[in-house]
């Protein structure tokens, strides 16, 4: 029974005590008189009821507010105390109850409030020795981090149902590369908790697993498979896949993975390692396909090309050896063997220069800062051919494209030239950015020289002393698709070769979180994706700490989207198995083709320049479905976001049919008798820092921080799965406003 319940009970039961004993004694006394009285008793009785009635009333009145004061002072204010006791207990530790009411309510708030420093003391020793044990196995998670981040191959890791598990930044960047599109806001095609089958093709992962499995039955130390697909965009992938081992205590587990996935896991037979997942190592071998079918092609071209003009060859030589064959004759012969000859070589040429340009596009170029490959030329002139070398007008924010070796010796070389034939001493080097080339220069005083000279330079294997190599000059700076040539500055008396070489675009860094506090390094890997089975239960009865959350927000033109305002920019994050993905995270401002309504732009900052040549609606709201794919919506306020997304259903075909969890209401599941139940004082309630609200993606990261928070709270309230937070929110007063 409700606390409001009991004191309407109370009222009622007050009003039966203090009017029942008077209207029973009123009955008996009128029952024992006699009829011939009763007359006579009215008389005396009826000028006094007025005021006994008065007075009942105002007796009735009197208890009932002692009542209530009692009630809000005790029932009340302690049940506010039970949820500050709480929220102490479980969401914010450092949250302390306010002494407040009559003195035995302060008094029990004080000692509650001792208790809990006793407890948090305790709790703050616990937490330092559980830090200390985890330690070693942070330390082991970094270097797998690390290890991870420098591998230069793409490495992703699935559990059965194939959601990622784990990724590199090498893999992020190719699965980026791979889009169709350019994502919009941040919608990508990897991602913890995704499908890898949104990439590749569901029976040929299975496949694939099969032939593992199989191989493991035979007892094969290392059990590995390879395919080669091609993904939606045309990229060809090249995939090694190996499996990811554990090995059961007993026949028990294998059994259970084998029923969840018969084509992937094992027979069941004790002792033996399960398949739990597998770990997918990928190259786009798109360009070194082309290469080698331009080489296959070249190699046809020379036997097929070839093969009739050697039979013309053939026939004709075997004519010329008859000793009587007419002068008329062998000079036709002879011009046959001539021409055929002359074709051949003309195709053989040609080949041959294709083939070096296959070469040449094969060449390695790695990426670097233009400062750190001249810092390394200076370097390597002063070492190797004791001449001074002096930097000037170095761009620090170019990046090159390069094979740094090959390029610092074409440079030791030429200045090894320029010191022995012109008696060069002190060379400088200068990098300048030009667009999509870079300028390097290789700068010295004194004479000049010819074109004749440069060219030979160029064209003449490089030699140094004690090092010796094939190639050229202009082989190099064609192997970067770049070009040289001499210049001179007249007034300065100077002269330089200068080298244009290909920009290489920097990684960009991220950003670190500024919304809330925590710790801002970016989640690349969740293990405990391995003890999740997508088909273990229906999504109703599935507990809230295993389901995948897209938590969203928007802003917008106005508050009325029934009346034609529109969203100007969307902002999400995800939740996985308890963690917020801040890595993973989709933000996009919309162009909405209507003006802002100036009360709008005043809260969320964003004008109508900010706008002016984003994408539209029809553009951003199918990636963000595809963001929000396979996950439960959470929102604060959560029908107002919906109806925005709900009124485009019609123009983009797009449905947002999963389930949807909204803040709002399960606040007041959680804490029905706090007044304000806005995401700010909720936050405050629960312990959390805001920074950044009222943009898209701030909003969201509060929003999430704040569900995360929930969860607990809304355990020791017996809501558990997601139908139990869906019923609940349902039951409560906020869920019947409509928008």
């Amino acid at each position: 029974m409700s606390a409001r319940a009991r004191f309407v009970l109370a009222v009622v039961v007050l009003v039966v005590l203090m009017t029942g004993p008077f209207l029973l004694t009123a009955l008996l006394v009128w029952a024992e008189t006699p009829e011939s009285v009763r007359p006579r008793l009215v008389e005396l009785i009826a000028p006094h009821l007025s005021l006994g009635t008065l007075l009942t009333v105002a007796g009735l009145a009197a208890g009932v507010g002692v009542i209530r004061a009692l009630f809000r002072q005790y029932v009340q204010g302690l049940l506010r105390m039970v949820e500050n006791l709480r929220l102490m207990l479980g969401a914010n530790r450092g949250f302390r109850v306010e002494p407040d009411g009559p003195p035995e309510v302060r008094n029990l708030a004080q000692a509650v409030n001792e208790l809990a420093e006793q407890r948090d003391a305790l709790l703050t020793d616990v937490e330092a020795q559980i830090a200390r044990a985890k330690e070693s196995v942070e330390q082991e998670k970094n270097r797998l981090a690390a290890l991870m981040s420098e591998l230069t191959q793409s490495v992703v890791v699935c559990n059965l149902d194939g959601r990622i598990l784990l990724y590199n930044s090498r893999a992020r960047q190719q699965f980026r590369a791979l889009s169709e599109a350019p994502a919009v806001g941040g919608s990508e095609l990897l991602g913890l908790g995704r499908s890898i089958y949104g990439v590749f093709d569901r029976s040929l992962v299975a496949h694939a697993l099969e032939t593992i499995q199989q191989r493991l039955r035979r007892g094969a130390a290392q059990a590995q498979a390879n395919f080669v697909t091609t993904t939606r965009a045309g990229q060809l992938l090249r995939v090694q896949m190996a499996p990811v081992l554990a090995a059961p205590a007993d026949g028990n587990d294998a059994v259970t993975t084998a029923e969840s996935n018969p084509a992937a896991a094992g027979d069941g037979v004790a002792g033996q390692r399960v398949v739990t997942g597998f770990i997918l190592m990928l190259d786009n071998i798109t360009r070194h396909f082309e290469t080698e079918s331009r080489r296959d092609q070249m190699l046809h071209d020379l036997t097929e090309g070839n093969r009739a003009a050697l039979a013309n060859v053939r026939a004709a030589a075997e004519m010329l050896e008859y000793p009587d064959l007419q002068d008329d004759l062998r000079e036709r012969f002879s011009g046959v063997i001539r021409d055929e000859v002359q074709a051949m070589s003309r195709r053989l040429n040609g080949i041959a220069t294709e083939f070096a340009d296959s070469l040449k596009a094969r060449w390695p170029l790695e990426e670097m800062l233009g400062v750190d490959l001249v810092a390394a030329m200076q370097r390597r002139i002063e070492a190797r051919l004791q001449l001074p070398c002096k930097l000037e007008e170095i761009d620090e924010s170019v990046w090159v494209k390069v094979d740094s070796f090959s390029l610092m010796q074409a440079l030791t070389y030429l200045a090894s030239r320029l010191s022995d034939e012109f008696e060069v001493r002190e060379v400088r080097l200068r990098l300048s950015g030009a667009g999509r080339r870079a300028h390097l220069d290789l700068i010295w005083s004194g004479q000049a020289m010819s074109t004749e000279t440069v060219m030979s330079w160029e064209l003449e294997p490089m030699r140094l002393e004690g090092e010796s190599t094939p190639l050229t000059v202009r082989d190099v700076i064609e192997r970067h698709d770049g070009e040289m040539w001499l210049e001179r500055e007249k007034v300065r008396h100077r002269a330089f070769f200068r080298l244009l070489l290909p920009v290489a675009t920097p990684q960009a860094e991220v950003e670190p979180d500024v919304f809330l506090r925590g710790e801002s390094r970016p989640e690349y890997y969740d293990f405990d994706l391995f003890k999740w089975s997508e088909q273990a239960h229906a999504l109703d009865d599935r507990p809230l700490s295993e389901l995948v959350y897209t938590v969203f927000d928007t802003e917008t033109t106005g508050l009325n989207p029934s009346q034609g305002d529109e969203i100007i920019q969307i902002g999400a994050t995800r939740i996985l198995n308890g963690k917020l993905l801040r890595s993973e995270s989709f933000e996009q401002l919309v162009d909405p083709n209507r003006p802002l309504a100036p009360e709008s732009a005043e809260i969320h900052g964003i004008t109508e320049a900010m706008l002016r040549g984003q994408p539209d609606i029809a553009q951003v709201l199918p990636a963000f479905h595809a963001f929000a794919a396979d996950t439960v919506l959470v929102a604060h306020n959560a029908a107002f976001d919906m109806r925005f997304l709900q009124l485009k259903e019609a123009s983009t075909g797009l449905r947002f049919d999963q389930p949807v969890l909204d803040t709002l209401l399960l606040s007041a599941v959680i804490h029905p008798n706090q007044e304000s139940h806005r995401l700010e004082a909720i936050a405050e309630r629960l312990g959390l820092t805001i920074i950044g609200r009222h943009t898209a993606l701030g909003d969201a990261i509060v929003t999430a921080e704040v569900f995360l928070k929930m969860l607990p709270l809304l355990a020791e309230k017996g809501i558990h799965t997601l139908r139990d937070a869906r019923e609940a929110a349902e039951k409560t007063y906020y869920a019947r406003v409509k928008y």
